[in-house]
């Protein structure tokens, strides 16, 4: 028989300090039965430089902008709505406290 998280203690967050904090600002979610994969990206358009017609054109002509992985999370369901329920109470105490 396995002891539970309870019975074994207080979990403790370590090391987390070290690891670089990158910004995301790409998402994908990949599905099965009571699977999901979270695959958490980085994009940054081409620099695009001139006069606003330069910059429209060069715009035009980017024939593809590649989104960098940062990491993929495997989740099972009960953790992704744990997940997402965090998310939503750590948004919802964040605009409050915005005033929003």
């Amino acid at each position: 028989m396995s002891a539970t998280y309870q019975e074994i203690g207080a979990l403790e967050w370590v090391d987390f300090e070290q690891l670089p904090i990158v910004f995301a600002n790409h998402f994908l979610v990949q599905h099965q039965p009571n699977e999901f994969v979270l695959t958490v990206g980085q994009v940054t358009g081409p620099p695009v430089v001139g006069t606003p017609e330069q910059v429209r054109e060069q715009a035009r002509g980017a024939s593809r902008v590649p989104i960098h992985s940062l990491a993929r999370v495997g989740l099972t369901r009960e953790r992704l709505v744990e997940l997402i329920n965090i998310l939503q109470a750590t948004l919802e105490d964040h605009d409050r406290l915005a005033g929003r």
